[in-house]
């Protein structure tokens, strides 16, 4: 199993939201842990950051989980901070993902999906959003969801087990969906995923790699949240007979059907390190090691005797896509001892390389670059 490293992290509180206002006091970074030559700042402010995309014209756009609302920024004088910001909806029910196509921002309630047209062309005066679908499920448990365009042009949507673990009667659950941009279509392209809040295609090969969060109450050491790739339609990953590859759940084990063949995560994450958001690196500006590495933001335990996660991982792959290595690239977020000052969610990467990463407990998104010589 691969091991999981700690640090410590300083933070700065939220800021109100407003359509465009000055730099704000940054929180102290000094002391954050990052490979030599790298180097992290504020990018902007926004209470409860979750997921992010990318707009066609340069706009970042944030969800949330406990607040109502999505936000929209802009850095538009280049400088690596976004001194404009936007509500561009409210009133909304966990709108945790977020995804860009054709002008339109896609937004994920927990039981339906929504749509902005044209929203980087009215972001002073947002259009009423367009109900995609409203066919989703509306529990609670696990309902918050990560959403994202694949290469074949589908909307990709993640449902949750709709508690720690069990079997549900309807399939829908403990699955990644995908469905035409329009709603129509759905169908089920992963089973026996618990709870993904993150996933991306790789950048040569095409394929779907995602996270999935482990069960709790099986102890301090097990099951390890995993990093799985589903390659086609119709996989089953193991939930909930099986976790981590290897570990017979206690309960639904000796349910599981004689004919089912489960997949073995790509990677052993740690227990209950709670991993979010993931991307591929594609910028120029990190060191070439890190070319199609997948970064990972870890979301941290929040039932485990000593507290783990609570940082950004780096997982290299070989020449066969394997992961070979997994290892800290942000850490800090965790104290040394034991106090939370920040919680990693998503992740993504400006047009210039840097990373940017999403927290949710600090009401941040930093930016990530690697220092000028």
């Amino acid at each position: 199993m691969i091991k999981n490293l700690i640090g410590f992290f300083l933070l700065a509180g939220s800021l109100c939201a407003c359509s465009e206002g000055g730099k704000q006091a940054a929180p102290d970074l000094s002391n954050i842990q990052l490979p030599e030559g790298y180097q992290i700042a504020v990018y902007a402010q926004v209470p409860d950051a979750r997921s992010m995309c990318w707009g066609e014209k340069g706009t970042l756009f944030v969800g949330n989980r406990k607040e109502d609302k999505v936000y929209a920024l802009r850095d538009e004088d280049g400088d690596g901070v976004a001194e404009k910001k936007w509500v561009i909806a409210s009133g909304l029910n966990t709108p945790n993902g977020v995804a860009f196509k054709n002008g339109s921002l896609y937004i994920a309630e927990i039981n339906r999906i929504l749509r902005l047209d044209r929203i980087e062309e009215k972001l002073d005066n947002p259009p009423t959003p367009v109900v995609v679908t409203d066919k989703l499920p509306d529990k609670i448990w696990h309902g918050w969801k990560f959403i994202a365009f694949g290469p074949d042009g589908k909307l990709y949507v993640p449902v949750g087990a709709p508690c720690n673990v069990c079997i549900s009667e309807d399939s829908v659950f403990a699955s990644i969906l995908r469905m035409q941009p329009d709603g129509s279509d759905i169908e089920i392209f992963a089973h026996g995923v618990r709870n993904s809040v993150g996933f991306s295609w790789h950048p040569l090969t095409q394929e779907l790699w995602f996270t999935d969060n482990g069960r709790d109450l099986m102890g301090d050491d097990m099951p390890s949240c995993e990093l799985n790739v589903a390659p086609e339609k119709g996989l089953h990953f193991g939930f909930p007979y099986i976790h981590q590859g290897n570990i017979p759940d206690p309960e639904f084990a000796s349910k599981r059907p004689a004919s089912l063949k489960t997949q073995a995560p790509e990677a052993l994450l740690g227990p209950h390190v709670a991993p979010l958001g993931m991307r591929f690196y594609t910028g120029n500006m990190f060191d070439s090691v890190y070319t199609n590495a997948v970064f990972i933001a870890e979301h941290g335990s929040w039932n485990r005797t000593n507290p783990i996660g609570y940082k950004v991982g780096v997982a290299f792959l070989n020449g066969n896509n394997e992961v070979v290595r997994y290892i800290p690239f942000a850490e800090g977020w965790l104290k040394a001892d034991g106090k939370v000052t920040g919680r990693p969610v998503d992740i993504e990467i400006d047009k210039k390389g840097a990373l940017l990463v999403s927290d949710d407990f600090s009401g941040c998104i930093y930016r990530i670059t690697k220092a000028t010589p």
